[in-house]
């Protein structure tokens, strides 16, 4: 599984190549991040993206180390506690989901810079980085997943987080294609009536998200 150079460990190219074929198929379902993805590029263009992509990728590492600290083996081995994380995420979804509905009337207003609600960086990023930390489905694939692509008696740490860095720059470029694919439209996207149709589905995407999530 891993190759030794010059006293470092390394992951082999066969197991992140591996890894990253069993976790695509999970990166392509449209969840949060896709969610709030479209629906800031839409409203203020392709440089929102940056935030949502960096509040993700954040995401990922903070389950990563918790899955080197034994923490979210902790909570799920434990029933409550996992379904105490399930509810918050859940919770969360539902309430973003309700503030992009809200938003979304703002955009019929013709005079929509004085109307909209403040959409700071440092927001948007909040709202990736909580999207990710709060899905515990996030959680497992270190728990479930990647244990399958790494060597026991090595540097375990090192290789979940060379793992964890590899599905980082696949969903990175998953959304940058998406954000790409968006912008091609820009004419369409700027039109007030799209904008509100896609603030309004995406808030109906986030919603069905956090009522799965709460429900299984």
């Amino acid at each position: 599984m891993l190759l030794e150079r010059a006293g470092a460990i390394v992951v082999h190219p066969y197991a992140v190549a591996g890894f990253l074929a069993a976790v695509f198929p999970l990166i392509a379902t449209p969840g949060a991040s896709l969610a709030l993805l479209i629906q800031h590029v839409t409203d203020k263009g392709r440089r929102q993206a940056l935030p949502v992509i960096l509040g993700t990728a954040t995401g990922l590492y903070i389950h990563a180390t918790l899955a080197i600290a034994g923490l979210s083996a902790l909570v799920m081995r434990s029933s409550q506690a996992f379904a105490a994380v399930k509810l918050v995420g859940a919770a969360y979804l539902i309430g973003l989901a309700l503030w992009t509905w809200r938003s979304a009337r703002l955009h019929s207003v013709p005079t929509p810079a004085r109307r909209r609600l403040p959409k700071r960086v440092d927001s948007i990023y909040a709202q990736a980085l909580l999207a990710n930390v709060l899905n515990p489905k996030a959680a497992s694939i270190y728990l479930t997943l990647v244990p399958q692509f790494i060597a026991p008696r090595q540097s375990f740490g090192g290789q979940i987080l060379t793992l964890a860095t590899a599905h980082a720059l696949l969903i990175m470029i998953w959304l940058m294609t998406w954000t790409f694919l968006i912008r091609r439209a820009s004419r369409t996207l700027q039109k007030p009536r799209f904008k509100q149709a896609v603030a309004r589905t995406m808030s109906l995407v986030l919603l069905t998200l956090g009522i799965r999530s709460a429900a299984t």
